[in-house]
């Protein structure tokens, strides 16, 4: 029985390692700068993130894959609005940063440039989870010369904040430069979900530029 259970495990340890061989999986690592916005919010301009993660391929042929990958991501968007009138004026800046845990998961076709150089295309769907992040609200008020300034800032998930939806669903595509085993890439990211109850509730919109590291 000894010996069988020793065969077992040789058979079960060989059919694992024949697995992996297999599917050649690989597995990476990436980091990058975000460009964020929010849809329907007026007034809103693009603002400057990081997105930082780990990756992983499987290689179903030598052109096609599957890319999945958890990412830790900031997203949102700013405002800026001014009002003068009399000698009077407001200026209001508000900053949405929320940041989430993100879960792409990319079908990728891989087109050789050279024997060390690839050009990877990818689309696919992402499911993310908001864990933090905040609101600010920043104006300030002139009025002949002199200035008053008050800051307000609130978590932007939680009934103690803004209140928003943690749950993100939406649609990535993406192009990157292989070479060796670096690579560079360019992602555009567009949420279908609403963040906020509503009919023009925003939704995320994030384009990334990133460099990375296949193991």
């Amino acid at each position: 029985k000894m010996n069988d259970m020793k065969k077992g495990l040789i058979f079960v340890l060989f059919a694992l390692v024949s697995l992996v061989s297999f599917s050649q999986i690989s597995w990476n690592a990436k980091v990058g700068m975000n460009m964020s916005n929010l849809t329907d919010v007026d007034d809103s301009s693009m603002k400057i993130g990081y997105n930082v993660g780990v990756g992983m391929e499987y290689q179903i042929s030598d052109m096609w894959s599957i890319q999945p990958s958890l990412m830790l991501t900031t997203k949102g968007a700013k405002t800026d609005l001014s009002v003068s009138e009399s000698g009077y004026s407001v200026k209001t800046e508000e900053t949405y940063n929320p940041m989430y845990l993100e879960l792409p998961i990319m079908a990728a076709a891989r087109f050789a440039v050279s024997d060390n150089m690839n050009i990877v295309v990818s689309a696919g769907p992402y499911l993310a989870y908001g864990i933090g992040g905040k609101y600010k609200n920043e104006v300030s008020a002139s009025y002949q010369g002199e200035t008053e300034s008050v800051t307000e800032k609130s978590d932007i998930f939680g009934k103690d904040g803004l209140d928003a939806k943690r749950f993100d669903f939406g649609l990535g595509v993406g192009v990157a430069l292989e070479i060796n085993k670096f690579f560079v890439g360019l992602n555009g990211e567009f949420g279908l979900t609403k963040l906020t109850d509503g009919d023009n509730a925003p939704k995320n919109t994030n384009f990334s530029i990133g460099v990375g590291y296949k193991f």
